[in-house]
């Protein structure tokens, strides 16, 4: 009882000297919870079932080793947290957070990424149907209205982030929201496809001529992953 008073009067000590960005996070922080740690999910195909569109070297090295890399960070960074809120150290708290986020974010952004991704073969790039399709239609006039708006907000991104299709949990309606580095989809929206425009979804194939990855991920799009996620 005694540390847990400890802590509170600390949390309000330094709530009241923080900036208002910081008044937030360290709300947060300080939260007494338990965050699992996470793991690196299975890709539910193999590395080169998305040839041509994407390679095999590509998907090896992102998954393995990229996806891996988030997801150990993150795991490093819930250790370190948890042993700062054992101490009540509210500063380091509010420091380890964006380390948080990036990581968390790159492990969340990537899972959904692989799910939204099938070979041709397990109808990898087959059109959308029912209500997403209609939906679509709806909202952008056609499907390929919707790939080219999508891919037009994708070059625009200004070094490196996602392009998402969500929908708005409020409304229902669908929105193209681009989001930068690792930043996740939250809030009022929920994602329904997204696509990687970091170098190294790309690079090694395409280079600098990301607009051909653009238009080639398209052949490997699962939309019934896309369907299930649409409410």
């Amino acid at each position: 009882m005694a540390n847990t008073l400890l802590r509170q009067s600390a949390l309000r000590t330094a709530l009241r000297t923080a900036t208002p960005s910081a008044v937030k996070r360290a709300a947060i922080a300080s939260t007494t919870f338990t965050r699992s740690k996470v793991t690196l999910p299975d890709l539910a195909y193999d590395y080169g079932a998305l040839e041509p569109a994407i390679s095999g070297q590509i998907m090896e090295l992102h998954h393995s080793k990229h996806h891996q890399t988030y997801v150990t960070s993150y795991n490093t960074q819930i250790e370190k947290l948890q042993e700062a809120q054992a101490k009540g150290d509210i500063q380091a708290q509010i420091a380890i957070q964006p380390l948080i986020n990036f990581h968390g974010g790159g492990h969340t952004n990537h899972t959904l990424f692989w799910e939204n991704l099938a070979p041709k073969s397990q109808g990898g790039g087959d059109p959308p149907t029912g209500a997403l399709a209609k939906s679509i239609d709806s909202h952008f006039g056609s499907l390929d209205s919707l790939k080219e708006k999508v891919n037009t907000a994708l070059a625009g991104i200004q070094g490196s982030g996602w392009t998402w299709l969500v929908q708005d949990t409020q409304t229902g309606a669908l929105q193209i929201r681009s989001y930068v580095n690792q930043d996740p989809v939250v809030g009022q929206f929920r994602p329904i496809l997204g696509i990687d425009a970091w170098e190294h979804a790309y690079y090694l194939q395409y280079q600098n001529r990301k607009a051909e990855y653009f238009g080639a991920i398209w052949d490997v799009i699962n939309w019934k992953a896309a369907e299930k996620r649409f409410q």
